[in-house]
């Protein structure tokens, strides 16, 4: 069996994880400390293990420097503003990390599709895209894009899984339905937007995410290895003694309490 095959183990996932974690910890210091402005895009198939990851990595990580964008629907004017408005606002200022759970790509794949935008503005779309990530990156942001792939077989199976987890059922909706019956307009919808944005100046990263334990690991190191940081030293930190007076607490019967149910 293959090591792709080949499931890795809880403990040596959570092991592994636990030092990504750490170097996460790191790069966040790293981050605030030099200014930098970090903007990661995560995009695939529906059920490919892209929230998964983004949940890794947002776990040891301070909210106020790594944020998650994820939009919904668009409003009837932001329907009516240049495509990319909506999405700027959102990029990230120094010392911050944004994760795009979901991005301007939405035209490109979901839109096309389903037909949610007219031929014209999907060819717009294409044109513009590769200038416009030139900009940001040109402007001092640290563009990554991440390319989530899944298996028909395992996309169905966790498929099944939501629809029948009390857990998970928020997360399958009637447009992933639909998604997967034009499983092969959205495969050349995915073709066609790589031919066009990836480039040398913005590349993809295609992550492979039929074992999402791998997964998770495969991407945290490798963004980890895009952007060059230190390791933070922290000083010394002695706790001072708690002061003590004569402030009498008011009688604990003034106060309600949560139960102790467990």
């Amino acid at each position: 069996m293959s090591q792709e095959q080949r499931s890795i183990r809880k403990s040596d996932y959570e092991r592994e994880l636990l030092k990504l974690h750490e170097q996460l910890v790191y790069l966040q210091e790293w981050v605030k400390k030099k200014g930098l402005r970090i903007a990661v895009v995560f995009e695939g198939r529906d059920a490919a293990g892209k929230g998964g990851v983004i949940k890794r990595i947002t776990e040891p990580l301070n909210p106020r420097v790594c944020k998650v964008v994820a939009l919904g629907v668009p409003t009837e004017r932001e329907k009516t503003q240049w495509y990319f408005q909506r999405y700027v606002q959102y990029l990230p200022a120094a010392g911050e990390i944004v994760l795009f759970d979901r991005s301007w790509y939405n035209r490109a794949g979901v839109e096309k599709v389903m037909g949610f935008c007219s031929d014209e503005e999907y060819e717009e779309f294409l044109r513009s895209c590769p200038e416009f990530e030139r900009m940001l990156i040109r402007s001092g942001i640290i563009l990554i894009k991440y390319w989530f792939s899944v298996s028909d077989e395992n996309q169905e199976k966790r498929f099944k899984e939501r629809i029948s987890n009390p857990l998970k059922r928020w997360k399958f909706s009637r447009m992933d339905l639909e998604s997967r019956e034009k499983w092969l307009e959205y495969s050349k919808a995915k073709d066609a937007m790589f031919e066009h944005t990836d480039t040398q100046d913005s590349p993809w990263y295609v992550v492979h995410g039929d074992d999402k334990k791998r997964a998770r690991l495969n991407c945290i190191s490798h963004f980890l290895s895009l952007i060059e940081y230190e390791p933070t030293t922290y000083e010394n930190i002695e706790l001072n003694p708690i002061e003590k007076g004569d402030h009498v607490r008011p009688p604990i019967g003034f106060q309600k309490f949560v139960p102790n149910t467990y």
